[in-house]
């Protein structure tokens, strides 16, 4: 059984919902979140924050508050909440009033959310203004792949804004609405994606020994790949390998000229994912050695998000929030790391940082096309973002 909400954010219900069903209904792709950010810093300004910038890496928009007394005067009493804003290339099939009204594009990871959740924080915050310190707010472009932390904090978002932690939530299917966790050390995993090239000799599907065949060789990668991870590393330290689409040939009866497999590599240790990365590229050379074709491997670690880990004290803060507001029995204090990807992982290269997890009760799962956030966790959302504010920055 939860423990009530305050009576003012369970009041904000009808209005987050609005929030999120229309941001849904419009998504975005990484750096082309023009409307959203339009939508967000809109409100920010109507909200009457003190300061309000756009285009931050791209996209992204950052809203300064200042507290009760005004501004901070050190970063050790300012703290960032952040939420990301992209969508997925996917087409919806949830068939909800709501659903996408942009062919190929669905938030199928709820972002829109997210977005909403910071949000409602924001206007509560603004209209009690109860801390001392200031926070900065992040509404981030681009986390699907993208990078969009990383390239706001290259276009100096830290540096102007220095802070003494930074905090991100995301929702999770599968647990009941008003339930939260969080752990300390690796959260999110090593994320890379990679495409690879192997280039042959055409010919006739009849006379094999004429040409140099690529689709061969392919299926021999997929293979090795799967051997690094099952003979290579240490079973006991997660990691997975996928080849996750082969793409060549254009008849049943021509062997093409070449093939390209995409994938991805995930782990919870990025000194493994640069091994993992390196036998990947020695498989390659060997199996195109062996099969007399040759095979471009520069396309392995193209953009890696780093592990996301969670710094022992700013999560064991967190924790503390999560478990003054809805009790102890609704925190999984030491949640299970997961090998999704998450760029949140560079804001916690930087300072002390804890990524959350919110439940988001018996939906489907996520980056599905049945995807949909739950409306009702929007308001738990809300509420740990105001208490994280309100203990991390407190009044006298």
């Amino acid at each position: 059984m939860n423990k009530p909400l305050p009576n003012a954010i369970a009041a904000m219900a009808e209005e987050l919902t609005a929030w999120r069903r229309d941001l849904h209904a419009h998504p975005e792709l990484g750096y082309e979140e023009e409307r959203t950010a339009g939508i967000v810093a809109e409100k920010l300004r109507g909200f009457g924050f003190d300061a309000v910038e756009t285009g931050i890496g791209g996209t992204g928009v950052v809203g300064i508050l200042h507290g009760a007394s005004g501004p901070a005067g050190s970063a050790e009493r300012r703290v960032l909440l952040r939420a990301d804003m992209d969508a997925l290339p996917m087409d919806e099939r949830t068939g909800l009033p709501w659903a996408s009204t942009n062919p190929g594009r669905m938030h199928a990871c709820g972002h829109d959310g997210h977005t909403a959740m910071l949000l409602g924080a924001a206007k509560r915050l603004a209209e009690t203004r109860t801390f001392e310190g200031t926070l900065v707010f992040v509404f981030q472009p681009a986390e699907e792949g993208g990078g969009g932390a990383k390239a706001m904090i290259e276009d100096g978002l830290l540096e102007r804004w220095p802070v003494r932690a930074a905090f991100g939530m995301h929702n999770f299917p599968a647990q009941p609405v008003g339930r939260f966790g969080t752990g300390a050390g690796a959260a999110m995993a090593y994320a890379d994606r990679f495409v690879i090239k192997v280039r042959g000799r055409g010919g006739h599907a009849a006379f094999p020994h004429h040409a140099a065949d690529p689709i061969v060789a392919a299926a021999q990668l997929v293979t090795a790949f799967q051997s690094i991870v099952s003979r290579r590393r240490d079973p006991m330290n997660p990691a997975v390998i996928s080849v996750t689409k082969i793409q060549g040939g254009s008849a049943y009866n021509v062997i093409p000229e070449e093939v390209e497999l995409w994938g991805t590599v995930r782990t919870l240790d990025d000194a493994l994912a640069a091994f993992l990365c390196e036998e990947m590229r020695r498989q390659c050379r060997a199996v195109g050695e062996a099969m007399g074709v040759e095979i471009d491997d520069a396309g392995i670690g193209l953009d890696p998000y780093p592990v996301c880990f969670n710094e022992a004290g700013a999560t064991a803060f967190a924790t503390e929030v999560m478990t003054e507001l809805v009790g102890p029995e609704n925190v999984e204090a030491n949640a299970r790391p997961v090998l999704g990807g998450e760029d949140f992982a560079f804001f916690g290269q930087h300072v002390p940082a804890c990524f959350c997890f919110v439940g988001n009760g018996d939906s489907a799962p996520l980056h599905h096309p049945e995807y949909d956030f739950e409306d009702a966790a929007a308001p738990y959302g809300v509420a740990f973002w105001c208490l994280l504010a309100e203990r991390a920055l407190p009044r006298g």
